[in-house]
């Protein structure tokens, strides 16, 4: 095991864009990169469990079985269109100051999500994406050291590997910052809105279309 040279790897794919790390630049936008941080920990405690299910050696029993497979993947395609349609039909704001008043166009400024809801989301993302456990069950063996325990090598491959996932979430959260001082006004809103609901409808799209 060269848990030098996974660093690098780990951050690559973890910066891949997809549910997650769309969410965490979301979260960026609407409340700031220390709450995105935050709601971090709930897709590393999904990738902490498929991790553990890869080191003992579920994880290709789950690829194997296609019946698994299938039902993950349309449990997580049915919450990302569920994210999405709610997204797509919202009119919040949550904590964006807008230029041109919150009362402009029927914008409502609703209580905020808690940490703990965000968490949550973050963790159902991660939980119900069966390319996780794809990418677990392919990418981490190609860097075990057959003639070492295995266990101590996933413990510190997986421990990289999440810490590269809390990059990951600075990176497009910081992003999120940058992109919050564009969006003044209701019609940005609106537009930040579908556009978030279009992006869960078409990953949940994607996620169906995945096969083994």
């Amino acid at each position: 095991m060269d848990a030098f040279f996974f660093i690098p790897v780990a951050i690559m794919l973890a910066l891949v864009p997809g549910p997650n790390n769309f969410c965490a630049l979301n979260n960026g936008i609407r409340r700031g990169v220390g709450v995105a941080l935050l709601a971090t920990f709930g897709r590393v405690t999904a990738f902490a469990i498929f991790l553990t299910i890869s080191a003992v050696g579920l994880g290709a029993m789950l690829l194997a079985s296609e019946t698994a497979f299938t039902a993950v993947k349309w449990v997580g395609a049915v919450y990302l269109f569920y994210l999405g349609y709610r997204a797509w039909r919202s009119r919040e704001f949550h904590g964006l100051e807008l230029a041109d008043g919150v009362e402009k166009a029927g914008v409502v400024a609703p209580a905020q999500k808690t940490v703990r809801a965000l968490v949550m989301q973050e963790f159902l993302l991660g939980i119900t994406n069966p390319k996780a456990i794809m990418l677990f069950a392919a990418i981490f063996p190609q860097f075990i050291d057959a003639a070492r325990p295995a266990p101590h090598q996933f413990l510190v491959l997986g421990s990289i590997y999440l810490c590269a996932e809390f990059v990951s979430s600075a990176v497009y959260s910081l992003c999120g910052k940058q992109i919050r001082r564009f969006i003044r006004t209701s019609r940005g809103v609106a537009r930040l809105n579908k556009a978030t609901g279009g992006f869960f409808i078409g990953a949940g799209a994607l996620l169906l279309a995945a096969r083994q």
